[in-house]
């Protein structure tokens, strides 16, 4: 059996990495340059860039979510974060390049170390934002150097074989997936930008310009987005800027009952009008480049760089959203119950390797008619592959599932709603320091899903509640404790999440994941994760507004490895409540094998 919207290949190195940075140093000789950045971003700041964006793995071999290459003349590093440690020094040649953990080593520090003065470092302005470059340009500057923004990219001066851009097509997200039409979307957007005082917004973001022209694309791996961009202006029609081979007549007509359209070309000039008649624009800091900005600013106007109010609107689902997510998530409940009534039975072999394990749990979300992708893909772990936080099984790295803990964080993307649930399961025996950290990341995640909170209440600060269990034995973990969901666009959403950075209040109808987890190093990893709906609650006497979580993920929770000494009466009745709603929902929708297995394992905490 083979997975349908995943693969498993093994990294393959390709050209040897000394003769790509050897070609790459004599192509900034031609432009002038003693050096060049290399970030991993594409020119949307995707997660997931399309194979034409890939351009540090091209180099150096990296294919992490998040990195960014310096190569000088004589010295090149390749930067990532603690999530990568491992892979970065697997995949890249350490006799080329210094592999860096960016919390520890900054590329702007690593810069100010490295440059000689005089240097001119060269830059894709099409790649970094403006916030991002301002500390590239400080480093250079404190090292005497100076930051060049280059007009041709050099990497792609020496990718011979670089993949065209991706023209999938772009289809319509129909309102009762969506809940409200485009033009109330644009009139919203409109009325947001009066209260701002901005003329325009450029809509810089893919996800928002899906969101606003209810629209879904395929040009990135697991996201249904359409890369392209528009200008919605205060007053008036929008334009959008999508590459035409991508519209059929149907979507053109519907796009062009709200908005005017144009090739993504003609996105520079459409900036340069705007420029000229003096306009203040919106643009978007996480995803708006310092050339698209730049463009505007060249011809006279102002660019207001700030949050897109798109984010925080898209964040908040509407009711239509919210039951598209629940019953997305019950057809994804009954998919992960048999895929784990299947793991019980066939595990315990000691034949089934984490791919096997990974393509049947896709296939048998492919079995429910609806999967259009899988959202991200799976982290099937077994042993000390699960204590790397987003370890991606492939060939060579393939380990068989033998006794202990087996780690799946997976999702599947639907047209009403898109999931991601992690469960952690024993295999036979386990130890009593896995079954006591299970416990205690098993007690963090009941923490946040019961967690009542009034109105103004962000991520951060509830975040600890997650760690309380963990901290008493000293132990604790590296990420947050919960992202935001979309709705069928990014598993991994902003600007909400649980995390010692989630500044942005909780507000009704938001989705983010409750995942805290723990990693033994070499040993095993746990990550128990379930997505919640913030929803309003009604308590008797209370002074304010106050919120809560409405539970999404209905899947068993292994019992296996709990030490009921641990959990307080609370947590039991909680975890008791949870396990018979399972069985209430997911029971009609599961065939007898499963149903017998779903029984058994819903059953009362001991």
């Amino acid at each position: 059996m083979k997975a349908t919207f995943q693969n498993f290949e093994a990294h393959k190195p390709g050209a040897a990495r000394t003769e790509r940075i050897t070609a790459l140093r004599l192509a900034l000789i031609s432009q002038g340059l003693e050096g060049v950045i290399v970030p991993r971003s594409d020119e949307y700041q995707n997660e997931y860039v399309p194979a034409a964006g890939e351009r540090l793995a091209f180099l150096t071999g990296f294919t992490g979510s998040w990195g960014l290459a310096v190569v000088l003349d004589d010295r090149a590093a390749v930067f990532s974060d603690g999530r990568y440690t491992v892979q970065l020094r697997e995949q890249i040649d350490t006799t080329v390049y210094e592999p860096l953990n960016a919390a520890v080593t900054s590329p702007e520090d690593w810069l100010r170390a490295a440059l000689r003065p005089g240097m001119r470092l060269g830059y894709d302005p099409a790649l970094h934002t403006p916030d991002g470059i301002k500390k590239i340009e400080r480093a250079c500057l404190d090292a005497g150097a100076e930051l060049v923004p280059v007009a041709a990219n050099p990497v792609d001066a020496i990718w011979a074989d670089r993949p065209a851009p991706p023209l999938a097509p772009v289809t319509l997200h129909p309102e009762h997936f969506a809940g409200v039409t485009a033009a109330d979307k644009i009139a919203r957007v409109q009325a947001k930008l009066a209260e701002l005082r901005v003329d325009a917004l450029a809509v810089t973001d893919p996800h928002a310009l899906a969101w606003i022209f209810n629209i879904r694309g395929g040009d990135v791996s697991h996201t249904p987005l359409p890369l392209g961009r528009a200008l919605l202006p205060r007053e008036g029609r929008p334009t959008v800027f999508l590459d035409g081979r991508k519209l059929s007549q149907n979507v053109r007509a519907a796009l062009a009952a709200v908005a005017d359209i144009e090739e993504p070309v003609a996105l520079d000039a459409a900036l340069a009008l705007l420029g000229r008649a003096g306009a203040k624009v919106r643009f978007d800091f996480s995803s708006a480049s310092v050339r698209i900005v730049a463009a505007l600013e060249a011809a006279g106007g102002t660019a207001d760089v700030g949050n897109d109010p798109v984010a925080l609107m898209k964040a908040v689902k509407n009711e239509t959203e919210l039951a598209g997510a629940r019953a997305a998530h019950l057809r994804d409940g009954a998919a992960m119950a048999r895929f784990l009534a299947w793991l019980s039975r066939e595990a315990p072999a000691g034949r089934l390797t984490e791919i096997d394990a990974a393509v049947r749990l896709e296939a048998f979300r492919i079995e429910t008619g609806a999967l259009k992708d899988v959202s991200f893909p799976t982290i099937s772990a077994a042993g000390p592959h699960a204590a790397l936080p987003h370890y991606r099984v492939d060939e060579s790295s393939n380990l068989p599932i033998t006794p202990g803990l087996f780690l799946i964080d997976s999702g599947g993307q639907y047209e009403d709603g898109t999931t991601d649930i992690t469960r952690t399961v024993a295999v036979g025996a386990t130890t009593p320091e896995m079954r006591d950290r299970y416990t205690r990341v098993l007690k963090g995640m009941i923490a946040i899903a019961r967690t009542i909170f009034p109105k103004g209440v962000s991520g951060a600060q509830i975040d600890a509640f997650a760690r309380r269990a963990l901290w008493d034995v000293g132990a604790d973990f590296d990420h947050g404790t919960g992202h935001g969901v979309g709705s069928f666009l990014s598993v991994h959403e902003g600007p909400q999440r649980i995390s010692k950075l989630g500044t942005t209040a909780l507000e009704p109808g938001m989705i983010l994941s409750d995942e805290p987890g723990y990693y033994r190093e070499g040993a095993f990893g746990i990550r128990i994760e379930n997505l919640l709906a913030v929803e309003r609650r009604e308590i008797p006497g209370a002074e304010r507004e106050m919120y809560g979580f409405e539970t999404l993920t209905f899947v068993p929770i292994d019992l296996a490895p709990v030490e009921t000494a641990l959990l307080t009466s609370e947590e039991t009745a909680w975890l008791d409540a949870y396990h018979a709603e399972v069985r209430e929902k997911i029971d009609p929708l599961v065939d007898d094998e499963t149903r017998a297995w779903l029984i058994v394992a819903t059953r009362p905490v001991a």
